[in-house]
């Protein structure tokens, strides 16, 4: 169907009514046939016609044409019938109608008009009229359906298009038993892209996402699996950095997999806008009918919560709608809610991990770790409530809360005997992000006092890498503030050794994904070697998180590691606790190693 199937601008219009699907209902074939015949000559091709008006709603639920040709005097249903039916259902009553009658009674076109008709032509028809009213009809709907059913930036179906197809999918489903899928895709990180780059560059990157993921279900292998010819037509922009795809009639549950895993691999090349590289990836939820949901409101809820799930669950991936994943959604609105007046109520604490000299078993330094101990939850586990954080905007406040928090408590442990320990705190490319993040980090020093040099901050490297070279000037900033800086899971990002040079860090983490088996694993082994060799050479520090066992903390001590995070020396503690076990190792050199993380000295587990 025409406006049903074709987006964008309208250049060449003339061209694409063509392919209008034209409807005809009149009980006398001659008709039809000659009108069809003149229509044909005019370049017109897509026509569905019927002398049986009985059967005319029933195809107009089904194909739901782009015009409907329409004879008033018919046995059993007249045309009356059919326009005031048309009129009382949402999905049919802005199709347009031109009817066609040999009454030229006043009343009778006035009843028709008042019927909701767009036009009226007196039989016999002259063919030149009729192709020029029918352009004209056509070209009208094609306008005012642009405007209310297409989105003007990826010209894909809108939301509200969307839903109207899906509810009409779902009702042709109800009647012939077939599944329907619905696909739910939300791009990742896009809001934290959008306001680093700009809104010039995030919709020319919803454009490109748009055309990428339509060309994903072009593929000869995807249409053959759904056994539809064209999915691509059902693809819409639900609306800010979310998608979602009808996949009518399809033939195993599999197939549905299939389509997603094309959708997310379609993200992986790297956009390129204005000189900036922009890394993009995908989460997408799949909701079923009749499985998951009986209605298109609920299918869109379903899907939709699967996509949060797999947002969850690390990004970059899709999820099936479960019965589990609508309680975790439905309990994650609660948590999100009583995360805004965590705040306010002062719920959050932090912990303490200590990073160890493994030369001398030295504490040099700790790292601030968030905790929620919610009265509703209990103690709440930062895999949980960061995520929601990050979505809801309170990462912001919360982060500022942690610096704050973590210089007013190093300061008063150098007053109480513990000196020269650094503290180092993630930041969140929210907060990163903020133009006011340097004046939040020196107020907080100012504060509480603290030297500059004994906080470090710790940014992951996939982030900073998202727009380095603005990134560059923050990190500058922060530098000429005094504090240190670390780049967090060093590894597994994608940093260049020439943006490595430029950046004024002082840090590099090894992430734990290889630092747990690092004394076993050929490939982990050599990509710690390669860390530590090259931050060696650039006069930088290496912390290696996540030690638990003797086997890595002797290859990292071999290897020249200057500190070591993780249970093998202790597990995170609180801030009393932190200040026994520093004080203790600190002053009695051959305490405190221990391969059980529940017997370091101080504490009872």
């Amino acid at each position: 169907m025409f406006h049903k199937e074709e987006a964008g601008c309208f250049d060449n219009h003339l061209a694409k009514l063509k392919n209008a699907v034209i409807m005809m209902v009149d009980d006398e074939p001659i008709n039809t046939d000659v009108i069809q015949i003149h229509l044909e000559t005019a370049g017109y091709r897509n026509f569905l016609i019927t002398d049986k008006s009985g059967e005319a709603m029933g195809l107009l639920r089904s194909e739901r044409p782009d015009v409907l040709l329409l004879d008033l005097k018919m046995p059993d249903v007249t045309g009356f019938d059919i326009l005031a039916e048309m009129r009382r259902e949402q999905l049919l009553k802005h199709i347009p109608v031109i009817v066609l009658t040999s009454s030229t009674s006043p009343e009778t076109k006035l009843k028709v008009l008042e019927l909701g008709a767009s036009d009226f032509l007196s039989k016999p028809v002259d063919s030149s009229e009729l192709i020029l009213r029918l352009q004209n009809t056509l070209t009208a709907k094609a306008y005012q359906d642009q405007l209310a059913f297409y989105d003007s930036l990826t010209g894909l179906p809108n939301r509200h298009l969307f839903i109207e197809r899906l509810t009409s999918a779902v009702k042709n489903a109800a009647d012939d038993g077939k599944p329907i899928g619905v696909l739910h895709i939300g791009l990742d990180r896009f809001k934290q892209i959008n306001d680093t780059l700009g809104p010039k560059i995030g919709d020319m990157l919803l454009e490109e996402a748009a055309v990428r993921i339509r060309d994903s279900l072009r593929s000869s292998d995807i249409t053959t699996r759904l056994g539809h010819a064209r999915p691509w037509n059902d693809l819409a922009r639900f609306g800010g950095d979310e998608f979602s795809i009808i996949l009518p009639q399809y033939r195993l549950v599999d197939d549905l997999a299939v389509v997603a895993h094309s959708v997310i691999e379609s993200m992986r090349p790297i956009f390129v806008f204005d000189e900036h590289d922009v890394y993009l990836t995908a989460s997408i939820g799949i909701a079923t009918y009749p499985d998951d949901a009986d209605n298109a409101d609920t299918l869109i809820k379903q899907a939709a919560s699967a996509t949060h799930h797999a947002k969850q669950l690390g990004r970059n991936n899709f999820q099936f709608y479960s019965e589990e994943i609508n309680a975790r959604s439905t309990e994650r609105l609660k948590m999100a809610s009583l995360l805004r007046k965590a705040i306010d109520n002062d719920e959050f604490l932090l912990h303490y991990q200590p990073q160890v000299d493994p030369r001398s078993d030295k504490v040099i330094g700790v790292e601030a770790l968030l905790r929620w101990h919610s009265p509703i939850y209990g103690n709440v586990s930062p895999a949980e409530f960061m995520p929601l954080a990050e979505d809801n905007g309170m990462i912001v406040p919360i982060g500022t809360r942690v610096i704050q928090e973590a210089c007013r408590q190093a300061q008063e442990w150098r007053s109480r005997g513990l000196q020269n320990i650094t503290v180092s705190v993630n930041v969140s490319m929210e907060q990163f992000r903020k133009r006011d993040f340097t004046e939040i980090v020196k107020e907080a020093l100012d504060k509480s006092g603290l030297y500059p040099g004994h906080l470090v901050l710790e940014i992951t490297e996939s982030l900073m890498m998202e727009n380095a070279e603005k990134h560059i000037k923050t990190l500058h900033e922060l530098k000429e503030l005094g504090v240190d800086l670390s780049i967090d899971d060093f590894g597994t990002g994608y940093s260049s050794l020439s943006y490595l040079t430029r950046f004024p860090v002082d840090e590099l983490k090894i992430a734990s994904s290889f630092v747990t088996n690092i004394h076993e694993d050929p490939e982990h082994a050599a990509v710690g070697r390669a860390i530590i060799a090259m931050a060696k050479s650039l006069g930088l520090r290496v912390v290696a998180e996540g030690v638990e066992k003797k086997g890595p903390l002797k290859f990292l001590l071999e290897k020249e590691c200057d500190l070591i995070q993780g249970y093998y020396y202790s597990k995170p503690l609180a801030k009393e606790q932190l200040l026994e076990f520093a004080l203790s190792m600190n002053g009695h050199r051959d305490n405190g190693r221990f391969d059980d993380p529940k017997k370091t000295p101080g504490l009872s587990g």
